[in-house]
């Protein structure tokens, strides 16, 4: 199959003598906790990972303001974040990309975003992109999931067509909030995330670091 060079590209792994994936180590894998951070939020305030310690349930997703697989699939992730809000779930979007790559990824239009849209979700900028890189995001939006001890219980994507949300087939994020928060293990714990790879600072917009590649 000829490869194009498109927003949502596909990185392959290196593959050893017979032909098997080598497991990665760019991104967080089931079981690891989660970083540490210190963020500015869109709503004037400085937050850390210790700020989200009463929250039973944490959603950390790797987003933007421009990629059209995040804006296409933005009220989906809403309807997902409200629907579990209740039951403890909170969701902390996180803007890593490059201003000089995309300027409206800036701060002041993640600001004017959050007030249009009003998304219940605490917005953090990672201008340095230390978090994607301790996190290891692999596109926008990336989607993490972290028990109550941090402990990472799913990553991957929401839905799988997040460009068109409304033609999605399948909700694997959703399906695992259902699972974790009904006492069992998440029956597809890892998926690929889709969407625009992170644009990182000095690299060409569509450059990935070398050990980054589908999860699964």
């Amino acid at each position: 199959m000829r490869r194009r060079k498109i927003h949502f590209w596909r990185v392959i792994c290196t593959r050893g003598k017979q032909g098997a994936r080598i497991l990665m180590s760019f991104t967080l894998q089931i079981g690891d906790h989660a970083p540490g951070f210190q963020l500015p939020a869109t709503d004037g305030k400085t937050y850390a990972l210790a700020d989200f310690a009463n929250d039973p349930v944490l959603v950390i997703f790797f987003t933007c303001n421009h990629c059209p697989y995040v804006t296409g699939s933005d009220e989906e992730t809403r309807r997902v974040a409200e629907h579990f809000l209740k039951r403890g779930v909170r969701f902390v979007g996180i803007n890593s990309n490059s201003r000089n790559t995309y300027a409206e990824d800036d701060f002041p239009h993640m600001v004017s975003r959050m007030r249009e849209h009003k998304f219940p979700w605490t917005y953090l900028h990672d201008e340095t992109q230390d978090v994607a890189r301790a996190y290891g995001a692999l596109r926008t939006p990336h989607f993490y999931v972290f028990d109550r001890e941090r402990s990472l219980v799913y990553t991957g994507r929401a839905i799988d067509n997040p460009r068109q949300s409304e033609k999605s087939t399948t909700h694997d994020l959703e399906q695992a909030l259902e699972e974790h928060l009904a006492g069992k293990i998440v029956t597809v714990p890892v998926t690929n995330p889709i969407g625009c790879n992170v644009k990182w600072e000095g690299r060409d917009a569509h450059w990935m670091p070398a050990e980054a590649c589908d999860l699964v």
